[in-house]
């Protein structure tokens, strides 16, 4: 009797630990297990989309609006484009709105930022709709390149710093020259002023 309580009690346990790693893994890839919210569908195309991934979230000032559903290469163009799946309750995002890739800390995971545009029909501007595409957007920045691009101009300053003091030590040296060929001259002149007062004396 005791071994089978025992045998329930560790039951019972490997059960919870189990829904409490479910729950963890779900709230760290920011799922809604439990959500038959209503989607529609819109697109972007990118230069580079980094290390975006599929799932990757879609976000409105920090809170997730919806998820990449897809990611493809356009055969024509061969440029990357991302498609998204983003919430009914989203559905008044006017087509002058922007897209950037982004990263959550220093090397996180990557994902859509979304910065809402202002709507002004006078001016031929509307609201997306499924199968809406947003035209301005901004590309992944790759850190490899970032640090290339660093480095590349910490030489140059470099190499510009050092030229300027070697332009600098030439100058020096060239004002020292001119000031000893002066003396020199001073002093010719004065000893041919000595022979010429012997002479007449």
């Amino acid at each position: 009797m005791q071994t089978k309580k025992s045998e329930i009690w560790v039951g019972a346990f490997m059960i919870i630990a189990l829904c409490a790693i479910v729950f963890l893994c779900l709230k760290v890839a920011d799922i809604r297990s439990v959500s038959n919210a209503a989607t529609y569908r819109i697109s972007a195309s990118f230069d580079n989309i980094g290390g975006l991934k599929v799932r990757s979230p879609v976000r409105v000032g920090g809170v997730v609006i919806g998820r990449v559903a897809d990611i493809t290469l356009d055969p024509q163009t061969y440029t990357p484009k991302v498609t998204m799946d983003i919430e009914q309750t989203y559905n008044h995002i006017p087509d002058t709105s922007s897209l950037a890739i982004r990263t959550s800390g220093l090397l996180g995971e990557q994902y859509l930022a979304l910065n809402i545009g202002f709507e002004d029909p006078e001016m031929g501007t509307s609201i997306l709709k499924d199968g809406g595409v947003i035209q301005d957007t901004k590309s992944a920045i790759v850190l490899e390149d970032l640090i290339g691009q660093f480095l590349y101009k910490s030489g140059g300053d470099n190499s510009s710093a050092g030229a300027a003091q070697s332009g600098g030590a030439e100058k020096a040296n060239g004002s020292d020259a001119g000031q000893s060929g002066g003396a020199e001259n001073a002093n010719g002149a004065g000893a041919a002023q000595s022979n010429g007062t012997a002479a007449g004396q």
